[in-house]
């Protein structure tokens, strides 16, 4: 790890920050190139900190950090702009997808095309348009980084293609199946599968199966330790 003792001008996006001490921040940041590193930004709390106003969430920043262990110095931020600031339900989806990296991410872990597709959904969330086809593009691009990259053309029983006009349950250890008693079990339509692997979510149906399903495989993950991004937002909703 020498040749990362010292780090200039990395792009990265702040993923949470904690009050440290007096006046220090320790940070959480996901950075092209080195995935997610741990910071403390000494005085950034301070009226006359350089950092104050710059350490945000959901906007592209540069930063320069040194150090080896597990939690680096901040050196130097700088914001690079372009990013229209997250607002409403928007505000709250990028809260859940910073939750999704803190808790399932590894630490130091380089995933640069998550990193890519991570900025893409910011920018589809600001947009102000419909959520939904943002979350479930970044969940499977997740799980895919992850080493759980999701089946979603052929059933994983037999290896047929995925019938439209037919229902499946999935399993999160090996895909979908054909389900025997709809009724009995969690189930997806074949036609979901498919606009899912399209990443086309305009069907209403597809929009509905696919969040519950993405929720179920996601839980799956998270050993079923609910996010608290999702219990604010579920309170909210019911003010």
């Amino acid at each position: 790890m020498a040749e990362r003792a010292r780090q200039e001008s990395r792009e990265a996006f702040i993923l949470h920050s904690y009050p440290y001490r007096e006046t220090s921040l320790l940070i959480e940041v996901f950075a092209r190139g080195f995935g997610r590193v741990s910071m403390v930004a000494r005085a950034a709390r301070s009226p006359r900190s350089a950092l104050r106003g710059v350490l945000l969430a959901f906007q592209p920043l540069t930063l320069s950090w040194f150090g080896k262990g597990e939690v680096r110095t901040l050196a130097r931020a700088e914001w690079i702009g372009g990013h229209a600031r997250l607002q409403g339900e928007a505000l709250m989806c990028g809260f859940y997808v910073n939750e999704l990296l803190l808790r399932l991410l590894p630490r130091e872990d380089p995933h640069d095309a998550l990193f890519a597709r991570y900025r893409e959904a910011l920018q589809q969330l600001a947009a102000r348009g419909d959520s939904a086809p943002a979350l479930r593009s970044f969940e499977r691009a997740l799980l895919k980084e992850l080493g759980y990259a999701m089946a979603l053309e052929r059933d994983s029983a037999n290896g047929s293609a995925i019938d439209p006009a037919k229902t499946y349950r999935y399993e999160p250890e090996r895909g979908p199946v054909e389900a025997g008693d709809p009724a009995s079990e969690p189930v997806v339509s074949g036609r979901t599968l498919l606009d899912m692997a399209r990443d086309d979510y305009s069907d209403p149906l597809t929009q509905q199966q696919a969040k519950a399903l993405m929720r179920t495989l996601l839980n799956h993950r998270l050993d079923y330790q609910p996010l608290k991004s999702r219990r604010v937002f579920r309170d909210l909703l019911g003010l």
